[in-house]
């Protein structure tokens, strides 16, 4: 499985913790290991540009997702084919406030938000209450069997 990761950001970041639960993910949802996907880490004036861009939106955000083959979660039976995911771009500063705001550490926000994005990268939403409880139930589930996973290693 690639995962590029790119910081072009100023903020330090564990680029290995964020690789691993990629791989964590994808494994959970049944994802070829040959498939890959770009992370790319940005400050907020290049954030907001590609928030303006792509979504109409003003301001940073705090992540966005761009799928490319619009692969899907597998299943152990019949597991997704190789393929390019897509890219996506997480904002450090944006999630530093989220995370001061949550009260947790900024690379637990960056956990959060790169399983986050790789779910809108596989298809999935949250554009009504059905679509959110199913998308941010997976999330929850793989932050946190990865995070029993880490605490073994």
């Amino acid at each position: 499985m690639s995962v590029e990761v790119n910081n072009e950001s100023a903020v330090e970041v564990d680029e290995a913790l964020l690789q691993r639960v990629v791989h964590y993910a994808l494994y959970s949802l049944h994802v070829s290991p040959d498939a890959e996907l770009a992370l790319v880490l940005v400050d907020e004036a290049a954030m907001e540009q590609l928030h303006v861009q792509w979504m109409d939106e003003p301001g940073p955000t705090d992540v966005l997702s761009f799928p490319m083959d619009e692969l899907r979660p597998g299943t152990e039976e019949s597991p997704t084919p190789a393929g390019l995911l897509g890219d996506i771009v997480l904002c450090p500063q944006v999630a530093q406030v989220q995370a001061e705001t949550a009260g947790h550490a900024l690379q637990d926000e960056l956990l959060l938000l790169t399983v986050h994005g790789l779910l809108h990268l596989l298809g999935f939403d949250h554009a009504d209450p059905a679509e959110e409880r199913e998308m941010f139930g997976i999330q929850r589930d793989i932050l946190v069997g990865f995070a029993l996973a880490e605490r073994k290693r």
